[in-house]
């Protein structure tokens, strides 16, 4: 059973512009609420109370916003990522607080509906690994998906991290949360950089396919939004509820 989530909230966001010049990603508020506090709704709905987060990029006002958890009757550990080099060693940093047990992950600026967390712990009870996807025209900027049943219900075959443009035949692509196992950590272990030089969990996870682990893919119900550029957070503030 899965009791514990690690938050990835370690990178700027520098395709915000001045949105994030003194506000890191996970604080930006959207219907009232800093993003990464409807994440943490999401896991404290799914059961899990204790919670690391990894920081970087003004670390220090995620940890001053969100303190220990003990207001939500939560508890927050911390981590720093001093070199933003890929999300699987932003991971890894969290590695002892996992305790080799599952553990739910989630990248610090994805927005859905609570009740998606719950979701992705359900599906991963037999698998021991879930990974929410969600439908897009192509997951160039993203990472592709391929799952063995068209209707995104199924169990996962491959990932593709930010394939070329118009290369994927698939159209789901990879949501930003999910469960896995411990057996992710030797993988990390042995991760090769990509050619952007960072190491990437959708690499890993893609391995953990490759070994021969189930892993579940669990479409996202309701609306999905990766806060990355101003048109984004713009759209998911009206959806919902905030002000553009």
């Amino acid at each position: 059973m899965t009791t514990q989530a690690i938050i990835l909230a370690a990178g700027r966001g520098s395709r915000l512009g001045e949105v994030t010049g003194r506000t890191p990603k996970p604080l930006i508020p959207v219907a009232g609420r800093p993003i990464i506090v409807h994440q943490l709704d999401g896991l404290l709905q799914a059961g899990i109370r204790s919670v690391a987060i990894v920081t970087g990029y003004l670390g220090h006002e995620i940890e001053t916003e969100l303190g220990n958890g003990s207001v939500a009757a939560a508890t927050i550990t911390y981590f720093r990522q001093e070199e933003l080099n890929g999300s699987a060693k932003a991971l890894e940093l969290a590695r002892e607080f996992a305790d080799n047990e599952p553990f739910i992950f989630s990248w610090g600026d994805i927005l859905v509906e609570p009740a998606n967390y719950q979701r992705v712990v359900q599906a991963s009870r037999f698998t021991g690994a879930a990974i929410a996807v969600n439908p897009v025209d192509d997951p160039a900027e993203g990472a592709a998906v391929y799952v063995d049943d068209p209707s995104g219900d199924g169990d996962v075959t491959n990932i593709v991290e930010k394939p070329a443009p118009g290369t994927s035949e698939t159209p789901w692509n990879n949501a930003g949360l999910g469960v896995l196992p411990p057996a992710i950590w030797p993988i990390i272990e042995k991760l090769e950089p990509s050619e952007r030089g960072e190491y990437d969990l959708t690499d890993a996870i893609a391995t953990l396919v490759k070994n021969g682990r189930r892993v579940r893919a669990v479409p996202v119900e309701g609306p999905w939004f990766d806060i990355g550029t101003p048109e984004n957070l713009k759209e998911a503030r009206r959806t919902f509820g905030g002000r553009p």
